[in-house]
């Protein structure tokens, strides 16, 4: 067994064990607020920011959250691939497609599952779908993952790339943390689209990269 793991690269190791950490999370999230019907820590996120809550925040709330909808994502999603495939990246283009649709597919998957209502009284307008996980948030991490991506693999000094992909993880958390302040969705809901999306981002990765080899070899 130690030789196994001594074979294993440490940055896969790392990258594995943080994949099995955000399912792990997720899994628990559902567990305890769907199956053991917990609510303690939701109601203690939402009394903290309801004192910190005020016009401008909720204007800005509502700002930020436009950025987690298919109003957004979808022609960006759209402008991204046309982008990459004048730059002759058609693989990049055709990996980033797979990855927006088939998050979609599986965001709606998983609000069917486990058919959450989603809070009372929301602050700007009232939703019918379900809530759990928080679509936002794992759209937008995934999409500013996807960003960081071609950041990463851009020729740009590595302190823009660590400045860019910083601000785009802080800006994804910014929108998931919007939706709880409207109270459109619940802050497990949020942390629970959180995690699937970086376990989604690493799967989705590691199996491109796995097919990318199969076709060099071929």
């Amino acid at each position: 067994m130690k030789k196994v793991f001594k074979e294993i690269p440490l940055k896969v190791l790392f990258v594995s064990l943080l994949f099995l950490l955000a399912i792990f999370i997720f899994a628990f999230i559902a567990n305890e607020v769907l199956g053991e019907n917990e609510d303690e820590f939701d109601n203690k996120v939402f009394q903290f920011l309801k004192s910190l809550t005020t016009p401008d925040l909720i204007s800005i709330s509502g700002v930020l959250s436009f950025f987690g909808t298919h109003y957004f994502l979808i022609p960006a999603y759209l402008l991204l691939i046309l982008f990459l495939f004048l730059k002759k990246k058609k693989s990049d283009a055709i990996d980033i497609a797979i990855i927006a649709t088939s998050s979609s597919a599986l965001l709606f998957l998983l609000k069917f599952l486990f058919h959450r209502q989603r809070p009372q009284l929301p602050l700007l307008r009232a939703f019918k779908n379900y809530s759990f996980p928080s679509g936002h948030a794992l759209s937008s991490f995934i999409f500013c993952s996807v960003l960081i991506y071609l950041v990463w693999q851009s020729k740009m000094p590595k302190t823009w790339k660590y400045s860019i992909a910083a601000f785009l993880l802080l800006f994804s958390l910014a929108i998931g943390i919007s939706r709880i302040i409207l109270r459109y969705h619940y802050a497990s809901d949020v942390l629970a689209g959180f995690c699937f999306g970086f376990a989604w981002v690493i799967f989705s990765f590691w199996l491109q990269r796995k097919i990318f080899k199969k076709r060099a070899r071929n």
